[in-house]
């Protein structure tokens, strides 16, 4: 596949990422994910067109990462509500039996009942799924600065180097809400731009001189 497609494909892609992460389109992810597919494909390409493996490579370590630190955080939120909901309800509900749980559609809640002792447990939980996600989140930004730097010093296109910077960046401040995500998105809209301007080179490389992976 020529720099051509490529270029095509991850615009393409990039924008889908970029629109698929606005908060007002709701699709489930579904855009951004195809888009995220698209991207793959065509650092691919790229990696194999550059003679620079590291290019892929660290995008898809990126990927994993991500996608590890997601079920983990998902397994952290599942298993505090598995050993914590049931006390919890309990202390809504003082006359359930705690067995009966279609019961407690005919019951009175009384919130006056509830402690801190029993939202604790919830609390530690999510803020620990959070803390997963930030931490993985930052691994997984790291890993696609890695891969975007390469192909910016292969293809002299040193947009993908700044959309890489903006990803990390955005990553380690995610945690302050709009701060991160808007870096995060500038940097996907910036990544589709730096695609778009990816020419042929006149000589292509036939070995990397990188040796990241």
């Amino acid at each position: 596949m020529n720099v051509e497609t490529s270029k095509i494909l991850g615009g393409i892609g990039a924008i889908m990422m970029f629109i698929g992460l606005m908060p007002v389109v709701n699709t489930y992810g579904v855009i951004a994910f195809i888009g995220l597919i698209l991207v793959l494909v065509a650092l691919y390409n790229l990696a194999g067109y550059y003679s620079e493996r590291g290019i892929f490579n660290n995008a898809l370590y990126g990927l994993i990462t991500g996608v590890v630190g997601g079920v983990a955080a998902g397994g952290i939120v599942v298993l505090t509500v598995m050993t914590s909901l049931r006390e919890f309800l309990l202390s809504i509900f003082p006359t359930w039996d705690g067995e009966d749980w279609l019961a407690i559609q005919g019951l009175t809640p009384d919130p006056t009942n509830v402690t801190v002792e029993a939202i604790v447990p919830f609390l530690a939980g999510f803020f620990m799924a959070l803390l997963i996600i930030w931490v993985f989140g930052i691994i997984t930004a790291f890993f696609v600065r890695r891969s975007l730097t390469s192909l910016s010093a292969k293809s002299g296109v040193g947009l993908f180097s700044t959309a890489g910077l903006l990803v990390l960046i955005g990553a380690a401040l995610i945690i302050a809400l709009g701060i991160g995500f808007l870096l995060i998105w500038i940097g996907v809209l910036i990544l589709a731009i730096a695609f778009f301007q990816l020419k042929p080179q006149q000589n292509q490389p036939t070995m990397s001189t990188e040796t990241t992976s």
